[in-house]
């Protein structure tokens, strides 16, 4: 069986890779990558020479590209996406074209070519936010940054590709990941680069908003077992299980990096920031066994460990992306 993933040269992607190129299971698929190499993409999160694995660098947009991998392949797993909030904010554009336009040019070819399922990642953010309880998968989506937004528009669009063409669509929903190689413009590779640095983190507000935290692996696992257990045209949330509010996070990061709450610079909040998230991930649970693997404590620990252990690793990304 031959899977084509889009986006695995990044955080999720890859470790979602990495987790099926360790199977040696005799029908193990073989993979295609497909990967633009943004900023936030790069080949040291990938087994290059995996005799399973071929890498494709190219855009999600490139029409003929994608159609010709997509003809040979026989799944879809679609990570490829802009998701930075902050970054949406200040120019919104390239959310559009790669989350909205990338997903249409993917399911097109998927169409042609009879690829399913096509399994489609996205984000509890757009649900919005909620005050209590957790969101079920039929929530009324009600996204508030340009980034949830344009993730929203692509689920609607994926959808609409089973109900009007009957093609194999499968949606995923995640909360918060966290984990080794995560790019370091997110809050917990940030805090604790800095920390490990010397250098002040910032807490956007009161720090009072609320986030439901997955380790990327648990996450992966929920991914796979849409893919391979899933129903066409349903949506799965996958959460983490650990509800934290941006403060409590920040101190338990200062207490793993040894760091005191003076290393802490109180910012302005983020435009649109949204008070809570947390889903309902009874259905993922029920249906296809779904169970986080990884405890917060622990996860974060071995999180700041991997990130003190390999500083050749993320201090060339950060270069890419601060203000000289």
């Amino acid at each position: 069986m031959k899977l084509l993933v889009t986006g695995a040269a990044g955080f999720i992607g890859s470790q979602y890779v990495r987790r099926l190129l360790a199977s040696e299971s005799s029908d193990a698929p073989r993979i295609t990558v497909l990967d633009k190499l943004t900023y936030a993409g790069t080949l040291d999160n990938l087994e290059l020479d995996h005799p399973r694995l071929e890498f494709v660098q190219g855009d999600i947009r490139d029409a003929e590209l994608v159609d010709e991998l997509t003809a040979d392949a026989d799944q879809i797993v679609h990570f490829a996406a802009e998701s930075h909030v902050d970054r949406s904010i200040t120019g919104a554009g390239d959310f559009v074209l790669t989350n909205v336009v990338g997903t249409q040019t993917l399911l097109d070819a998927a169409l042609r070519h009879g690829t399913g399922p096509f399994v489609h990642v996205s984000t509890d953010e757009v649900y919005g936010s909620i005050d209590e309880g957790s969101w079920p998968e039929t929530h009324p989506l009600a996204p508030n940054s340009p980034y949830s937004a344009s993730k929203a528009s692509s689920d609607l669009l994926a959808l609409a590709y089973h109900r009007t063409h009957g093609l194999d669509v499968r949606v995923t929903r995640c909360s918060n990941n966290y984990g080794p190689r995560q790019f370091p413009e997110k809050v917990i590779p940030l805090f604790i680069t800095h920390l490990l640095d010397g250098r002040n983190v910032p807490l956007y507000g009161d720090g009072r908003h609320v986030r439901d935290w997955l380790h990327v692996d648990d996450h992966c696992q929920g991914v796979d077992l849409v893919r391979t257990g899933g129903r066409a045209g349903e949506v799965y949330n996958i959460g983490g299980g650990t509800e934290l509010s941006n403060k409590e996070l920040t101190g338990l990061l200062l207490e793993a990096c040894g760091a005191g709450w003076d290393r802490v610079s109180h910012v302005e909040d983020r435009k649109g920031h949204d008070l809570r998230y947390s889903v309902d991930w009874t259905k993922i649970r029920t249906e296809l066994g779904y169970e986080p693997q990884h405890d917060f404590a622990t996860g974060l620990a071995d999180t700041v460990a991997w990130y003190r252990d390999h500083r050749t690793w993320w201090e060339p990304l950060k270069r890419r992306t601060t203000p000289h």
